[in-house]
């Protein structure tokens, strides 16, 4: 059985709506991370904020990035921007591993949810948290370096992408994975090092030419840049091309992580 099986009609109107059930699915998910929000929201908030209390102190006189921009300014957009993506990633992976590992996976498999309502409900989940996060992030870091507001419209719309994103990968990650040191490899060897080395600490532009290049690879980059610039109105690349290799990325993801679900990826048995 998979997601993706549903009972049979008599009439192809009679087949239930491709979301039917998501809002049951979506809230135990949200219960999930809150229950223990201590450790999924705050603690997260806590590591990021000394992140920037460090680097911030340590570079703040040393480093100029953009102009009339402080580097501690500089960095809490990026460093909000990380927060999301790591956190969206980890609510999808950790929820679906745990469920493979302790068996209860078989209990939503008996369901007749669409493969469709299974990824709204684990990526909105995932996006519900990663946005917490960093919003938790923004506002702790900004009585430190307010960084201020210049096209509010690019933050939501980055924030979003970046999040439903990382909620797919999460997804993917989860549905590969079949113990707990694949997971931890997946999150320390690609997920870690992609969003580190996206110009969260830096801009590209301080970089050798090549890997300047190979930054440009990275879609965690432009996701980040776009939003950096929806605060300071400038960027390293413009926001229109950050957006179009964020929306791409996004779908791609997205499709591949709906691809696995609909074909019962590792979880038909």
């Amino acid at each position: 059985m998979t997601p993706g099986d549903t009972l049979d009609a008599a009439a192809p109107d009679a087949r239930p709506h491709p979301l039917r059930g998501a809002r049951a699915l979506l809230h135990k998910e949200l219960l999930r991370f809150w229950k223990v929000a201590f450790q999924t929201v705050a603690a997260p908030v806590l590591t990021t904020v000394l992140y920037l209390l460090i680097f911030g102190h340590v570079l703040s006189d040393r480093v100029q990035v953009f102009e009339n921009v402080r580097y501690t300014h500089f960095l809490v957009p990026g460093l909000v921007m990380m927060s999301v993506l790591q956190n969206a990633f980890a609510n999808t992976s950790s929820s679906l591993i745990q469920s493979k590992i302790t068996g209860n996976l078989v209990f939503l498999l008996l369901t007749p949810l669409s493969h469709w309502a299974w990824f709204a409900a684990y990526v909105g989940a995932s996006m519900v948290r990663g946005l917490a996060v960093g919003l938790g992030v923004f506002l702790v870091s900004a009585a430190f370096a307010p960084p201020g507001v210049a096209h509010p419209a690019w933050i939501v719309v980055f924030a979003l992408l970046g999040a439903g994103m990382l909620g797919a990968l999460g997804l993917i990650a989860g549905l590969w994975a079949d113990k707990f040191d694949q997971m931890a490899g997946f999150q320390n060897f690609i997920i870690t090092p992609m969003t580190l080395l996206s110009g969260v600490f830096y801009s590209v532009h301080s970089l050798p030419p090549f890997w300047s290049a190979v930054s440009r690879l990275n879609p965690f980059f432009y996701m980040i840049d776009g939003f950096r610039h929806g605060f300071f109105g400038t960027g390293d690349v413009s926001p229109w091309l950050s957006l179009g290799v964020a929306a791409g990325t996004c779908a791609f993801v997205s499709a591949v992580a709906l691809h696995l679900l609909k074909t019962g990826y590792k979880i038909r048995h």
